[in-house]
């Protein structure tokens, strides 16, 4: 029985994992940490399509790491956990810690200017 449970319960942090495994996803998740979006300001900040945007979207409300509110005429979207963040700062670490052990040295410093820069945000659930 326990097993079973575990299973389920990884398989469903493979399906969030899964979820946010894309670059514009991620983008797009980075650009939500200061709070809700409409969909036009979203594609404005990643540089695509609302459409393609919206598919993004989709699919990370279907992951449960959005959510969606219609206020008028427009559709905004915001994080249900901020906690997802913490996530993608764990793997800037690891990106980091990577390339101190040896890659390049430019994707090292790209990378701490990135973790400086969301160290200074805060998001807002």
């Amino acid at each position: 029985m326990i097993k079973a449970v575990k299973k389920i319960v990884y398989e469903r942090q493979a399906e969030i994992i899964s979820a946010i495994a894309q670059p514009t996803r991620l983008a797009i998740l980075d650009f939500l940490r200061n709070g809700a979006r409409c969909v036009c300001e979203i594609a404005k900040q990643v540089k695509s399509e609302r459409t393609n945007v919206s598919k993004h979207l989709s699919v990370l409300c279907d992951a449960g790491i959005l959510e969606r509110e219609k206020i008028g005429s427009k559709v905004f979207y915001r994080l249900t956990s901020p906690c997802v963040l913490d996530f993608s700062q764990c793997v800037i670490n690891l990106i980091q810690e990577r390339s101190q052990r040896g890659s390049s040295q430019q994707i090292s410093s790209n990378t701490n200017s990135y973790a400086k820069d969301n160290q200074k945000s805060t998001y807002k659930s």
